[in-house]
């Protein structure tokens, strides 16, 4: 065997040509836009003359080089020093290098999603290594774990924050599951609350005792003693009994909407696998209804319908009746987001793909923490509520029939 079909795995790895040219073309540009950067700082403060007559603002060198870690690979620069002969202090400082800065804000930012997506904290240099070019230094697990320990403090600033002030109109609020450890199951009691102005933001993340009352309670207390004074328009939820026993006692003016993908799924689960199609295709037909007496009227031929075979699952759908259609008396605009819990289900969708690949070394803090972090980097991403300017009309007690904002002619003509 020849040399040319030999691999001699003990010879250094040849770097990339091409992410030479762009290392070296993105160390050019940056000490370009740090001379343009220090050269507009001296003209600034040109006017300023030392008791002889010279500029008393001056360029005096440059402090010593450091590296930059980027996506690119490690990047080498030298920051120019300014020196003040006026003896007020001034002092230049790049914007585009603050002095300590080791990494870029993307890398900074790349360590908790690579961590939150489920590469343990022992695989990081490795990773690291190949994504960024380079032996990653400063990069190790250690890096994370002091990264964590700044997470738990975060999450407890953030859960003891001050709530004064705030109104929501819309409240989400789901019972999620997680298994910490083999032998115990952490259930996470999410609160997720829409402002007046239609914005969505993680408004609670505890745990509890299963989806209890006292659970729940103790959540909702929690928010009002931090000073949410004014409770929601509408909350909305699966069929758990333990919140909306805590919600009739902590906000008894709350309306309160349960979530039909819940009662679609705990419907259809007590249905044979052939008639499941039909009970859906009826049960989509009483939500879609533009109003609530067309819904009232679907409702009831559903049942009617399918009791006879199936009088379990009609019994399921029946016995929330009263509850399933409060969206009918808020903007029409809004229905898509308040007929569900899905502001809750999509963003968690992400933090059980986590929580999985931990299940077995996780702690209760961790797994709040982590859940926090995740939530908190997908709030970044959430859209405003639809027809978002007619939540101030809900605010202010305006009423709304099947969805129509009433005003004095219509009042009268219902009347």
């Amino acid at each position: 065997m020849t040399d040319n079909n030999v691999f001699n795995l003990n010879k250094p790895e040849q770097n990339d040509p091409l992410q030479e040219v762009l290392r070296e073309g993105a160390r050019k540009m940056l000490a370009a836009a740090i001379e343009s950067e220090v050269a507009s700082f001296i003209e600034r403060y040109g006017s300023i003359k030392t008791d002889e007559g010279q500029k008393a603002v001056v360029r005096n060198g440059y402090l010593p080089g450091r590296t930059i870690q980027t996506g690119l690979g490690d990047i080498e620069i030298k920051v120019p020093k300014v020196r003040d002969h006026s003896g007020t202090g001034i002092k230049f400082n790049s914007s585009l290098i603050p002095p300590y800065l080791k990494r870029t804000r993307s890398i900074e930012e790349f360590l908790p999603w690579l961590y939150l997506r489920g590469v343990s904290t022992g695989d990081f240099t490795e990773t690291l290594k190949h994504l960024l070019g380079a032996d990653a230094p400063g990069l190790s697990s250690a890096t994370i774990s002091r990264l964590k320990q700044d997470w738990e403090q975060d999450y407890q600033n953030w859960s003891r924050r001050d709530l004064s002030g705030k109104r929501y109109v819309y409240v989400w609020a789901d019972g999620i599951y997680s298994t910490v450890r083999m032998d115990d199951r952490l259930c996470l009691l999410v609160i997720i609350g829409a402002d007046e102005t239609g914005r969505k933001e993680l408004l609670a993340l505890s745990d509890g005792y299963r989806e209890s009352e006292a659970s729940w309670t103790e959540v909702l207390m929690d928010l009002k003693q931090r000073g949410l004074e004014k409770a929601p328009g509408l909350a909305v939820g699966d069929g758990a009994l333990g919140l909306w026993k805590a919600v009739t006692k902590c906000w008894p003016d709350t309306d309160q909407q349960r979530c039909w993908v819940h009662k679609t799924a705990n419907v259809l689960e007590k249905l044979p696998k052939a008639m499941q199609p039909k009970v859906k295709e009826a049960l989509h037909n009483i939500w879609q209804e533009e109003t609530r007496e067309k819904a009232y009227e679907a409702f009831d031929h559903c049942i009617e319908r399918f009791s006879p075979k199936y009088p379990k699952a009609m019994e399921c759908l029946e016995k929330d009746k009263d509850f399933m259609l409060a969206f009918y008396d808020y903007p029409a605009e809004n229905w898509q987001h308040i007929r569900t819990t899905n502001p809750v289900e999509s963003v968690f969708a992400t933090v059980r793909l986590r929580t999985a690949k931990t299940k077995n070394c996780g702690s209760r803090t961790t797994t709040l923490t982590m859940a926090f972090k995740l939530m908190e980097v997908a709030q970044k991403k959430w859209f405003r509520l639809r027809g978002y300017k007619l939540l101030a009309d809900v605010i202010q007690g305006i009423k709304f029939v099947n969805g129509v904002k009433q005003n004095g002619d219509q009042k009268q003509q219902a009347a």
